[in-house]
């Protein structure tokens, strides 16, 4: 089981930065640095088949505490190979970053250093239940969140350990910050807003600040080993242009993509790049095809289930199949779901949508091990819905996007950071849609509540039967801020909208 210890992770590192090993670089520095190190880990860099690529490059020490002697690590300002994502990863899954990872990066389009961005240290929420042979794989790593940038030539970064927190009163382990702080149910650590749309760090933020703070006594946190930033360039899409004719399109899938396409064949036809919205005596009729023999004598009379709404394949986004593991794994049936937000930022355009979300596939796969990426569906702020781990939308795929609750749920992830935006109605008006008709499919009231059993986390042991919501935020099976406490307060929302769109 994954450790988790409390800690304040809105913090600012207390330590004094002195004895600099590398000068640090102004924001309006857009000189060239020297090119990347060529150090990937094995089978992080695309074959030219291959769209997209990963660059993979260890961290190493820029500055020291002069009381401790802990480094900071990082990167000095460097040029790399486009990009337009990035986390940072480590070797040990179960280890956790206490500490303050920060990045700032330069625009392939206009030459421009970008301000400082804090990375989310905290993702191991977000993953495969324990026990399991996905959670298993010597290839799983721990990580930050993802951050989407958008299309860069250079990048500077650096990790700063956190103090030891100090446990208060009633309070082993401290206090928390954040959503939690402001009293959001269910929050422990940090999953909030990262990237542009957060405050702008004020001085005391900037390198030469830091470093000339006074060093301040006590232990700090040990930083996980192995660590290595991971440069993500999500490649162009594979999918087929508009007007292309299905015997055209389905001739250029490969045996990978023809399975994940036929796993949703009686939705859409072999190759289909979007999953066509149906109506409600539609969706009702379909019901009937796809689970008649599973439903009782009063559900085939009168069925609860939302209208299906449009869907972007993986075709459609442009997944590149060959990455992912071949075969699909399924739960039981879908009794709840799941709502997340990426915590990748919120400065992305809907057209880039897709290529956010193949940039979350190659990391969730290439960097952090996973036999897919983690969620069900993606939601973008348009309100454009996507599928996500492969083996059919209709059907029980079992994802990785709850610690401990991936068993008979599903998962849905809101593109971008929502712990102090508000998502926009059509992202919130989306999920409630998907929702209708997802839950739908196996007699789930969205309003209602259910009982699930947990699989392990740090807010319930293994084997423990919880009473939840059957449309929930992540924050209510894990110690989390995830969704953002904006999006999460829009859940209520969501449950009447699905509940309405169900005809109840």
């Amino acid at each position: 089981m994954r450790g988790f210890v409390a800690s304040s992770i809105g913090v600012t590192c207390a330590a004094a930065l002195a004895l600099p090993l590398v000068p640090p670089a102004t924001a309006a520095d857009t000189r060239p640095a020297a090119p990347a190190e060529a150090a990937p880990r094995a089978g992080t860099t695309a074959r030219p088949d291959v769209p997209g690529s990963t660059q993979s490059l260890p961290l190493r020490p820029l500055t020291r505490d002069r009381a401790t002697g802990a480094a900071v690590l990082g990167l000095a300002p460097r040029t790399v190979r486009q990009f337009s994502l990035l986390g940072v990863v480590w070797d040990d899954p179960a280890a956790h970053l206490h500490g303050r990872v920060q990045v700032r990066t330069r625009s392939a389009a206009t030459g421009a250093w970008s301000g400082w961005q804090d990375v989310e240290t905290h993702y191991s929420d977000h993953a495969a239940d324990p026990g399991t042979a996905e959670a298993a794989s010597d290839a799983v790593r721990g990580a930050t969140a993802p951050l989407w940038v958008g299309e860069s030539d250079a990048v500077e970064i650096r990790v700063q350990p956190e103090p030891e927190p100090e446990p208060q009163s009633g309070e082993p382990g401290g206090s928390v910050s954040g959503d939690a702080a402001a009293g959001d149910a269910g929050a422990g650590h940090s999953h909030g807003d990262a990237g542009p749309d957060s405050d702008p760090p004020d001085a005391q933020d900037s390198p030469d600040a830091q470093a000339a703070q006074t060093s301040q006594p006590g232990a700090l946190t040990e930083l996980p080993s192995g660590l290595r930033l991971e440069l993500i360039d999500p490649g162009e899409t594979a999918a087929a242009p508009a007007g292309t004719t299905d015997a055209s399109r389905t001739g250029a899938l490969t045996a990978e993509a023809t399975a994940a396409s036929a796993a949703n064949a009686a939705l859409a036809p072999l190759g289909a790049t979007e999953i066509p919205a149906l109506t409600g005596e539609q969706t009702r009729q379909e019901l009937l095809a796809l689970r008649g023999p599973e439903l009782t004598e009063q559900q085939r009379a009168k069925p609860y289930i939302g209208p299906r709404p449009a869907i972007v394949t993986r075709r459609g986004w442009g997944a590149n199949e060959s990455l992912r593991e071949k075969q699909f794994v399924y739960t039981g049936k879908v009794k709840a779901a799941f709502v997340h937000h990426t915590a990748s930022g919120n400065t992305y355009s809907c057209s880039q949508a897709p290529s956010l979300i193949r940039g979350f596939y190659r990391y969730h796969v290439r960097s952090l091990g996973w036999r897919d990426i983690g969620y069900n569906f993606l939601v973008d702020k348009c309100g454009r819905i996507y599928e996500g781990r492969a083996g059919g939308v209709a059907k029980p795929v079992k994802g990785a996007h709850t610690f401990g609750f991936n068993t008979n749920t599903t998962g849905i992830a809101v593109i971008g950071s929502y712990g102090s935006k508000k998502p926009s109605s059509s992202a919130v008006k989306a999920v409630a849609r998907l929702t209708a008709w997802k839950l739908g499919l196996h007699g789930m009231n969205p309003r209602g509540k259910t009982y699930l059993t947990s699989g392990g986390g740090n807010l319930y042991r293994k084997g423990k039967k919880v009473r939840l919501n059957v449309i929930s935020g992540h924050r209510d099976g894990f110690n989390t801020t995830c969704p953002g406490g904006k999006l999460y307060r829009k859940l209520g929302t969501a449950r009447s909208t699905a509940a309405r769109y169900q005809g109840r």
